[in-house]
């Protein structure tokens, strides 16, 4: 089940987006890539690292700045196109 918690800026959905979009190309670049390039497969390693860092970053910046709300097994979703927050839970019988 999905329902909207909260909003951001444009600014703050551009900052995520460009994140998604990024650890996006990485990780697709991490299925052709093979460990005997050495050197390219070093870089791409950590970048994934940041990127992915600079990621959950971001969630846990806004989830502080704005008190979104959770549940335990729910995660976090932005709608790109209108800057909402989603929470998106298990279905247990039930809504919250």
């Amino acid at each position: 089940m999905k329902k909207i918690i909260g909003q951001v800026t444009p600014e703050e959905k551009d900052e995520i987006q460009m994140l998604f979009e990024r650890r996006n190309g990485l990780n697709e670049l991490a299925k052709i890539l093979t460990a005997d390039n050495t050197e390219l497969y070093e870089k791409l390693v950590k970048d994934l690292g940041e990127t992915g860092a600079k990621f959950q970053g971001w969630w846990d910046r806004m989830a502080t700045k704005y008190q979104w709300e959770s549940v335990e097994g729910g995660n976090w979703e932005i709608n790109f196109d209108t800057c909402e927050i989603l929470l998106v839970y298990p279905e247990k019988g039930g809504a919250l």
